[in-house]
């Protein structure tokens, strides 16, 4: 799985149509065409995973340890943008700060945060309004269950599949890499060994 950050292109066409008039003698006059800029729009679906990241890093993330690195890892369940007001995103969302150490990422601290995050459209973009997050200890299974609803069981199956999850993170931190060109080759959480990234 990958995380993918593509904006999508809209290329407008212009179509000129002659008018079939034999009457008419006048030479066709000439179309300027002004040089305006392409409109590169970004579909919703990929501004909105953008904004969850930038409130993993920015809000979640500052809750722990720093480090050189953040690195957010939303794994989305499920998503309902009916209401533009009340965009909702259901999620198993992991956030990590890590540090540089030769080729290797070593873990500094992060942790999970599953629930629901609340988005609104807005002229600049979109924005995080809330989040309700899966208690812990004693009232967790309850409030997942409450908060997720129907997506409950997809929810329970990635967050119980640890070879799943550990996938995908390492996708993500690969994506992350890449995209700051950072000479890093493997990744370490503290008491493990180091682990390859994917290519």
């Amino acid at each position: 799985m990958k995380m993918w950050m593509m904006a999508a292109i809209l290329i407008c066409g212009v179509s000129l149509v002659g008018c079939g008039n034999k009457k008419a003698k006048e030479e066709p006059k000439e179309t300027q065409v002004e040089n305006t800029p392409v409109e590169v729009k970004v579909p919703d679906a990929v501004a909105c995973a953008a904004t969850v990241e930038d409130y993993l890093v920015n809000v979640i993330g500052k809750n722990y340890a720093e480090a050189e690195h953040c690195i957010p890892c939303p794994m989305i369940i499920s998503t309902n943008d009916v209401n533009k007001d009340d965009i909702l995103m259901w999620g198993d969302f992991w956030v990590f700060n890590y540090n540089v150490a030769g080729d290797t990422l070593k873990t500094v601290s992060g942790g999970n945060h599953p629930g629901l995050m609340h988005l609104k459209k807005t002229d600049m973009g979109f924005e995080v309004t809330g989040f309700d997050a899966v208690e812990d200890g004693a009232g967790n299974m309850e409030s997942a269950k409450r908060i997720f609803g129907d997506n409950f069981d997809a929810f329970w199956e990635l967050n119980s599949n640890q070879e799943k999850r550990e996938d995908v993170r390492l996708h993500f931190i690969a994506d992350y890499v890449k995209k700051h060109n950072l000479p890093v080759k493997m990744v370490q959480d503290y008491g493990w060994p180091a682990v390859a990234l994917p290519e």
